[in-house]
C-alpha cells in the first residue's frame, strides 16, 4: 500500500515521549483525550518514544485507522520535547523533521505576509 499523504489538511507532531508500546486505540484516546483533537478528522498525528530513532504516524483514511511505524537504522529525529503541547506542522517542518533536522530552521527563508504598496 502506497498512499500520498502529501493532501492531508493538517498534520500535529504529538511533543515529547509517547509510550510506544499504544497501539492505534491507545493513540487515538491520547489525541481526544489529551489534546482535545479529532482522530477522525483529516489529520496526520506523528508520536516518539524514549529513544528518538523511531516514530509512529496515525491516520484515519475514511475506512479505517492506518499506523505506519518507523524505526531509523541510523540517526535520531529531534522530537519537540514540551510533554504537554502538540504542534500543527507545515509539509517542509515534517520533512525536515524525517531527515533528522530541526522543525525550527532560523537561517531558512520564511515566508513573507502581504504587503502594502
Amino acid at each position: 500500500m502506497k498512499y500520498d499523504y502529501t493532501s492531508v489538511k493538517n498534520i500535529y507532531i504529538i511533543c515529547g515521549k509517547t509510550d510506544m508500546r499504544k497501539g492505534i486505540d491507545g493513540l487515538a484516546t491520547l489525541i481526544q483525550d489529551s489534546f482535545k483533537l479529532d482522530p477522525y478528522g483529516d489529520s496526520i498525528f506523528l508520536f516518539s518514544g524514549w529513544s528518538k530513532d523511531r516514530y509512529k504516524c496515525l491516520y484515519f483514511d475514511g475506512d479505517g485507522f492506518a499506523l505506519l511505524y518507523k524505526r531509523l537504522d541510523k540517526g535520531k529525529l529531534q522530537w519537540p520535547k514540551d510533554e504537554n503541547e502538540v504542534r500543527k506542522l507545515s509539509q517542509q517542518e515534517v520533512r525536515w523533521l524525517l531527515e533528522g533536522l530541526s522543525i525550527q530552521q532560523p537561517k531558512a527563508i520564511q515566508k513573507s505576509p502581504k504587503g502594502v504598496f
